[in-house]
């Protein structure tokens, strides 16, 4: 459910600098309510460091937050109050039980008292409940964390790395409940991840921010629609179905691949064409694929790490 009053989370030329080093360049984000928006990036790229601007946990060296509308320098006990979030790794006071973990950080954020055991079953946390979380593996202290950041019920979720030390199972339990609190209840979750195939089935948007710069913010359904890159086909004489191709339909970006393989990078016909146009001449096609990039290929180019 979209709400679309304005962004759940702007920065304008937000900056960040140690030094002579420049962690945070101008960034311009643009978070929309309701959405799951994933911040992309290497290691040492600038997202840990954005992050902690966001939660107030460090101070820009220039630029402008504001989180629902609340200036965070000007309005910073309203603007946090409205986000729940864990940074960096998973975390808890490792002798006291998860149950009393809850407890603490419920008084902190003043949250109902019935929302301990709420976060303790969404979580599947009842087995653990009396268990010190020092003694909890890493996946269940990542729940934990989970657990705390939704003690609140917070307006907008800010996650690094949420899933990270799940097994397959768990992580597809998190991606659920993050895309059920967006979808059904309207929150706005704002993470980061090195999974790229996770939130390639998660997110709705994302930011790629390399060498502190935001080098570009994508919707994953548009990337997904324009994502083809060629097709690829398997017919019995690949130098005459070039010749009908280009011929009969038109199409440039034609380039042999070998043992009987052609490849069209040609965008302007769709698959059915060709497939229509080959077998009208009687060439017999064996195989028809297209070829898309992932986000995982997206990334590797727009930060100039393709090979």
């Amino acid at each position: 459910m979209k709400n679309d009053d304005g962004p759940a989370i702007r920065t304008r030329g937000l900056s960040k600098s140690f030094g002579p080093v420049k962690a945070v360049v101008n960034v311009d984000l643009d978070v929309r309510r309701g959405e799951i928006y994933a911040f992309l990036g290497r290691n040492g790229a600038g997202k840990t460091t954005t992050i902690r601007m966001l939660l107030g946990l460090v101070r820009p060296s220039a630029g402008e937050i504001s989180i629902l509308g609340a200036s965070l320098e000007r309005d910073r006990r309203r603007a946090l109050a409205r986000i729940g979030f864990f940074v960096e790794s998973a975390s808890a006071y490792p002798n006291l039980t998860v149950r009393e973990n809850l407890h603490i950080q419920r008084l902190l954020t003043s949250a109902p008292l019935a929302c301990v055991d709420e976060v303790i079953d969404l979580l599947k946390l009842g087995e653990y409940a009396n268990r010190r979380a020092g003694r909890l593996s890493l996946g269940n202290k990542q729940r934990l964390s989970l657990a705390r950041a939704l003690l609140s019920r917070s307006e907008i979720l800010i996650l690094d790395e949420p899933v990270n030390g799940l097994d397959p199972a768990g992580i597809i339990e998190i991606r659920t409940l993050l895309r059920r609190l967006a979808d059904d209840q309207g929150r706005t979750v704002f993470m980061s991840s090195h999974l790229l195939a996770e939130v390639e089935h998660l997110a709705d948007r994302v930011g790629i921010v390399h060498a502190g710069r935001l080098v570009e913010e994508v919707d994953l359904q548009a990337l997904r629609d324009k994502g083809r890159l060629a097709i690829e086909i398997e017919v019995d004489d690949a130098a005459r179905a070039e010749r009908v191709l280009r011929d009969d339909l038109g199409l440039s970006g034609l380039s042999p691949a070998g043992n009987g393989l052609l490849r069209i990078t040609d965008r302007s016909v769709r698959p059915a064409a060709i497939a229509r146009a080959l077998i009208g001449a009687g060439i017999a096609l064996e195989r028809l694929v297209p070829i898309e990039e992932s986000l995982e290929g997206h990334f590797m180019r727009v930060t100039g790490e393709a090979s």
